[in-house]
């Protein structure tokens, strides 16, 4: 689980203003902080299978979110990429 400094990190790094937790990159800050949480426990424990599927979910929807903000605001798009580190 998530803890909630890591989710408002995530938040303040991605918010378009002050008050922003809804928008499709800071929604994708969050699922990649997860993402990273539950790919260690998936690691640690290899028959956690229903981890595993919550884990193929949640890339998913990243990945759904990501192609949504390509095709509305591909500048947006490149530079939540960018400042996640992730391959695109």
């Amino acid at each position: 689980m998530i803890t909630k400094e890591k989710k408002a990190e995530a938040i303040s790094k991605m918010a378009r203003n002050k008050s922003d937790v809804g928008s499709p990159e800071v929604q994708v800050a969050i699922l990649t902080e997860r993402i990273l949480e539950v790919t260690e426990h998936v690691k640690e424990n290899k028959h956690d299978f229903m981890a595993r599927r919550g884990l193929m979910q949640m890339v998913g929807k990243r990945k759904r979110l990501l192609k949504y903000l390509e095709e509305t605001d591909f500048e947006k798009y490149k530079e939540t990429v960018k400042k996640l580190g992730l391959r695109k």
